[in-house]
């Protein structure tokens, strides 16, 4: 871990005993912190690590400052607002994004890193690697997700991903770290590869292989394969009863194999899971998925602080759900509610038994909430238990949904670091690595 340096809380308020109560945020530091993420702005940048927090937008950020109870470890940093439409709809989906937002190329959704053409183009991650800095791939979905596809792979279809997987090591990726070891297995191992073991390939080639939090403490190469389960990654509600890393933990290492580089490095980190929880409206979730992530930033924005030449990015991909700050016509938001909920509403469901008639209890185990006799039965009745659990809590929250897919609303961009100011105004999210290549003056052309 990297050496503590002394912070100041950025707190915006806390609910105590019901009541609102301001925290003392101190507006002098924010300007401070905000004037040293923007020093040195004419200075090449040595290292970009772009944090993508998937499906995240305004109202996350605003409903997890009411989570925390203070500001995010990147709220101080925001710059503008980004447009997310793809090359074939208003409403873009993850492969569409990832590809804009490592490319620079607007394509179809579905699509990772081609043209609506089907022609393959380069990333940033290969601008990155053509200039002879290290490159890493970190996500808490299976690594070959679509997300960090777009960095690091092309494939006209964003489910083919155990194509996806060879293709990191054909492009020598250097750090990959994440879920889906099933996607580096041999099919006779019970995997997906139909042409050999991938992770045996890598270990031959000089990656450090790794299996879990431990291991991934000791990795000390500059070439780290890091497989946590054979699919996706646990929540992070669920994460505390498996061996696997945070989202921070792997951050931290990748960082730290990568800054061995004299040359720099290029780095993405997604905290995928803030999606899948607004796909099933899962607020608690969203927002301890959301808090990893922070986390997350957190070491990242450290590292910069001490480097001095390292830009961070924030910037989600999308909207998922069309989440709200308040709901049922009240003004007033009980988000804090969430931080003592301690499964998901799947996990939940799948304690009920086969009449429901426990539903009271195990809500309460999970949760801390005393339902009323209209929830039990509203959850007893419903087709999906899950989902009328994660709207039971949602509505005590008073936290309000719209969709259980993406949604096409501009998105908040912040930055930290030299250069960091170019990532004012209103951009599309197109323009994001291409600000990243001249920041680093490397070449991106598509």
């Amino acid at each position: 871990m990297f050496k503590k340096m002394a912070t100041v809380a950025l707190c915006a308020g806390v609910l105590l005993s019901g009541m609102y109560v301001n925290v003392g945020f101190n507006e002098a530091e924010a300007d401070h912190k905000e004037k040293a993420g923007n020093a040195n702005s004419n200075e090449k940048v040595k290292n970009v690590i772009y944090m993508i927090p998937d499906g995240y937008n305004a109202d996350y950020a605003t409903n997890y400052r009411w989570f925390k109870g203070e500001k995010s470890s990147f709220d101080p940093y925001v710059k503008g607002l980004i447009q997310t439409y793809s090359a074939n709809s208003e409403v873009t989906d993850s492969a569409a994004a990832g590809t804009a937002m490592a490319t620079g190329v607007k394509t179809n959704n579905g699509m990772v890193s081609v043209s609506p053409e089907k022609e393959e183009v380069d990333s940033i991650l290969d601008a990155a690697e053509g200039s002879k800095k290290s490159t890493g791939l970190v996500a808490t979905s299976t690594i070959t997700h679509a997300t960090p596809a777009s960095f690091g792979a092309s494939v006209v279809d964003r489910g083919d991903q155990a194509k996806i997987a060879p293709q990191y090591f054909d492009n020598d990726v250097d750090v990959i770290l994440g879920g889906g070891r099933d996607y580096f297995l041999s099919t006779s191992e019970g995997g997906k590869q139909t042409e050999g073991n991938l992770i045996e390939e890598a270990q031959k080639d000089g990656y450090e292989y790794v299996t879990n939090t431990d291991e991934l403490s000791k990795a000390r190469g500059e070439k780290v394969l890091g497989l946590f389960s054979d699919g996706a990654m646990a929540s992070e509600l669920e994460r505390p009863e498996t061996s696997q890393p945070s989202l921070a933990d792997m951050t931290d290492a990748a960082i730290n194999a990568l800054d061995q580089d004299k040359d720099g490095f290029f780095l993405m980190v997604e905290g995928s899971q803030i999606d899948w929880a607004g796909h099933a409206n899962d607020a608690a979730w969203a927002m301890h998925d959301s808090k990893a992530f922070d986390e997350a930033v957190a070491e990242a924005i450290e590292f910069a602080k001490q480097d001095g030449k390292t830009l961070v990015v924030v910037a989600g991909d999308h909207e998922t759900g069309g989440m709200s700050v308040g709901a049922n016509g009240e003004y007033d938001v009980k988000t804090e509610i969430l931080r003592d909920v301690t499964a998901s509403g799947a996990y939940m469901a799948e304690q009920l038994n086969d009449k429901r008639s426990n539903v009271k209890d195990v809500v309460k185990e999970y949760t801390g909430l005393e339902l009323t006799d209209k929830e039990v039965k509203q959850i007893k009745d419903a087709s999906a238990a899950d989902s009328a659990i994660n709207k039971v809590i949602s509505d005590r929250a008073l936290i309000g949904w719209t969709s259980g897919g993406h949604t096409g609303v501009d998105l908040p961009i912040y930055a930290y670091g030299p250069q960091s100011e170019k990532f004012n105004g209103l951009l599309n999210n197109v323009d994001i690595p291409m600000i990243m290549a001249e920041a680093m003056k490397i070449e991106l052309e598509n």
